[in-house]
């Protein structure tokens, strides 16, 4: 059961992790935003990007239409042990034949564990 957990987890981070960025321009204003955001959601509206972007839409009226620019794919990713721990990731390095470090550790937790993730015995 714990594994299952785990593993509903860890797809709901790389589901988080993996959005993809995505420029959009609005020419009542002549400004460009760079948002986060499901594949499947479609920005038209001014308001709606702000609201994606937390800002403040400002003079332009939400209702201003934005048109999706067509840029490089992207994706956000962690690239450093923080950034794993801080998106809830644990990540292990291998240091012997079935020993591993989790590197992710948070207080209190084993750093040196079993291929099953599992605290060493001293």
């Amino acid at each position: 059961m714990q594994t299952s957990v785990q593993l509903i987890i860890l797809v709901v981070a790389i589901e988080i992790l993996a959005m993809p960025l995505y420029d959009y321009f609005c020419s009542s204003n002549n400004q460009q935003l760079e948002v986060s955001h499901s594949m499947n959601l479609e920005v038209s509206t001014w308001g709606q990007l702000c609201e994606l972007a937390k800002c403040d839409p400002g003079d332009t009226p939400a209702d201003a239409t934005v048109r999706r620019l067509l840029s490089a794919p992207r994706l956000m990713k962690p690239t450093s042990d923080t950034d794993y721990k801080n998106q809830g990731f644990s990540k292990y390095v291998r240091r012997d034949e079935g020993v591993y470090e989790n590197v992710t550790a948070k207080d209190g937790e084993s750093r040196i564990v079993n291929r099953d993730g599992k605290p060493l015995k001293d």
